[in-house]
């Protein structure tokens, strides 16, 4: 899969899409249940073992184990910085009409 930019052919990197909450849970509970080695664990659920080491983290900071932000508390986060960007961008384009409709009002 690539898109042509400038005659030449640019390959864009594959994302997967995020694995669901549910899989992510019982994948911990595997971890945490499984005499089976964290590698072959990993293998045997298609995923790199930091995957599982962050999602056990995480859900040791979700019970209150850890200190950090829960999952609820990073998906806030995340959507408060998309609004934030999608606020700043409308506030630079109004800035940017008004200079330009000043302009034109100087011009009459």
């Amino acid at each position: 899969m690539g898109s042509k930019g400038l005659g030449k052919e640019v390959q864009v990197p594959r994302t997967r899409p995020p694995f669901p909450p549910e899989f992510r849970r019982e994948a911990v509970k595997l971890m945490r249940e499984s005499d089976k080695p964290l590698p072959l664990l990993a293998k045997d659920l298609g995923v790199s073992e930091q995957t599982l080491r962050n999602w056990r983290r995480q859900a040791r900071v979700d019970g209150g184990e850890l200190e950090g932000l829960t999952s609820a508390q990073l998906e806030e986060l995340r959507r408060l910085r998309r609004e934030n960007r999608t606020l700043q961008m409308e506030r630079e384009v109004l800035r940017k009409a008004a200079v330009f409709f000043a302009r034109e009002s100087e011009g009459r």
